[in-house]
């Protein structure tokens, strides 16, 4: 039985997560985790007092919330009636919105955390929520960041985007031998370099085990060579139908450069199709 966090913020992208959570773990047996925080700092400023009045959050904040969460269940039962797969929890935080994910995390021993993301309105602007990113960067937990446009599919399309310059172990893998297994998807590992070269022989060695690791799936090696990395990875999974993308959060040269930025207008991708951040 897996634990699924699913933090929301009752917004549309937020729903738009969980009910991909809910396809994507159909067949998974999960207990899952609807999770409202509110957040101190917001408090403090609406109560203008950073004494908080115990009385003042039970009725302005956490009645409300309790109200939504169960709003949110009864949704869910509509939408997704009769899953003996999928059990649902709610859960109701007043807290600094990390520290109420990550005592969640540990407490509920969390496998996945769901999370829903809005794309950029502007080129300057980050793809990816100040929430999103926060977890992804600061949480110790695998991470699925949802996009605004993402729409469950049967997923045929796997990438896993390295530069070979870190080991992977063996369990921070696994979870997309999961994926694979289960969509009886194909991997695609895609090298992308600014500049032609070879591989060192560091990144042949951890090249080798990842063919090794992978050897009873369906997977291939792409390279490409392009010194804007987010327009070869928006290229490539345009060209090759990816249906999700994963990566290793402490690969950061490439984690930051593909889910962080977003000054090339036509990156849809990351809009549409959801991301697998994996942590050791």
């Amino acid at each position: 039985m897996k634990s699924i966090l699913l933090p929301t913020d009752f917004s549309k992208n937020s729903w738009n997560a969980i009910k991909y959570a809910i396809n994507f773990l159909a067949n998974t047996p999960c207990t899952f985790y609807l999770m409202h925080v509110n957040r101190l700092a917001e408090i403090s400023v609406n109560t203008l007092d950073y004494n908080i009045n115990s009385i003042v959050i039970e009725d302005t904040y956490t009645v409300a919330a309790k109200k939504q969460l169960a709003s949110l269940l009864k949704k869910i039962a509509l939408q997704f009636p009769n899953n003996s797969n999928h059990a649902f929890y709610t859960i109701n935080e007043a807290d600094f919105f990390i520290d109420a994910i990550r005592k969640q995390v540990l407490e509920k021993k969390i496998n996945l955390i769901v999370m829903g993301t809005k794309g950029a309105t502007g080129l300057e602007k980050l793809i990816l929520g100040s929430n999103t990113a926060d977890i992804i960067t600061k949480v110790k937990c695998n991470t699925l960041v949802v996009p605004e446009n993402a729409k469950f599919k049967n997923i045929r399309q796997v990438a896993f985007p390295t530069d070979f310059l870190q080991f992977y172990g063996i369990t921070t893998l696994h979870p997309i031998v999961d994926i694979l297994e289960q969509f009886e998807a194909s991997l695609r590992v895609l090298h992308i370099a600014k500049k032609n070269s070879d591989l060192n022989s560091d990144q042949e060695k951890n090249k080798e085990f990842v063919a090794d690791y992978f050897s009873a799936n369906k997977h291939s090696f792409h390279y490409l060579t392009n010194t804007k990395i987010e327009a070869a990875m928006q290229s490539f999974v345009q060209d090759n139908n990816i249906d999700i993308i994963a990566m290793v959060a402490k690969n950061l040269n490439y984690f930051q450069q593909i889910l962080f930025h977003s000054k090339v207008e036509n990156i849809s991708y990351q809009t549409d199709v959801p991301f697998l951040v994996l942590h050791e």
